[in-house]
């Protein structure tokens, strides 16, 4: 991954709306979500769901796909995983010794 690209990303879910919809197409899983049970269960306007959906699509973080007249996003999660590894995959090469143990994430 090139570090403009990991930067395209990181903007794209710098946005509490796209974070938001993000992490919500993540916890659907492979099925992912039609865009109107999207737009319910974030209570966000029609114009803004798309215009941030389009955001995360550019930067390859979601995918679309067309079932007859529905609409269907699901987190594209191969890019996902690229984008944290490339966040970790450098870890601790400067510092000489290994790398700290894995931080434990307390859940939110």
């Amino acid at each position: 991954m090139k570090l403009e690209e990991a930067a395209g990303q990181l903007e794209a879910l710098g946005n509490t709306t796209r974070l938001q919809i993000y992490r919500t197409l993540v916890r659907a899983g492979d099925n992912g979500l039609p865009v109107g049970r999207l737009q319910e269960r974030l209570e966000v306007a029609a114009s803004t769901l798309s215009h941030h959906i389009r955001k995360l699509v550019e930067v390859g973080l979601v995918t679309q796909e067309r079932q007859v007249t529905t609409l269907i996003c699901r987190a594209n999660y191969p890019t996902m995983n690229a984008l944290v590894g490339y966040l970790a995959d450098e870890c601790c090469m400067d510092a000489g010794a290994e790398c700290s143990p894995a931080i434990e994430v307390e859940a939110a």
